[in-house]
């Protein structure tokens, strides 16, 4: 029986041929790309970690900047920003939104709240002093230093 090779498709095509929201994300990106380099050449001097292209939706494109400083000084090129974007998408995209997030996309994550450390009994501490006698170097001294937690305040 003769194998069936069959050559691997191209993820691209596969997301052309698709109408799905993957694909819908996938042109999304491509389009916020290509904005954020018209964006790029039109203002050389602009620092690539100051600002992003936050979205597109109709004719209006949205610039966040990281913050008021950088924000002000796209306000000053936004007449040349809104003008590139006019000439390079062929009139699709002609107004600019200029938006001050100084967290970008990250988030502020919230950190597990930790139980109070307690103090062990000295019963406990004599069980670990008794273990570590006979363990090997290494573990010895760590046993020995968590025994020393012992809960002198009686």
């Amino acid at each position: 029986m003769k194998r069936i090779v069959k050559e691997p498709e191209d993820l691209t095509n596969l997301l052309k041929k698709t109408s799905g929201s993957l694909a819908n994300f996938s042109h999304k990106a491509h389009s916020l790309k290509i904005l954020s380099d018209i964006i790029a050449q039109s203002c050389p001097d602009l620092p690539e970690d100051a600002w992003q292209v936050a979205n597109c939706r109709d004719d209006l494109v949205v610039i966040e900047a990281k913050s008021p400083v950088w924000g002000q000084r796209l306000q000053f090129e936004r007449n040349n920003i809104a003008q590139q974007l006019l000439t390079q998408t062929k009139g699709i995209f002609s107004k600019i939104e200029i938006k001050v997030n100084p967290y970008g996309n990250r988030r502020e994550l919230k950190q597990p709240e930790t139980k109070p450390l307690k103090n062990m009994s000295q019963s406990a501490a004599d069980h670990i002093n008794s273990v570590a006698e006979n363990a090997p170097p290494g573990l010895k001294e760590k046993l020995l230093k968590l025994a020393k937690h012992v809960n002198n305040n009686k």
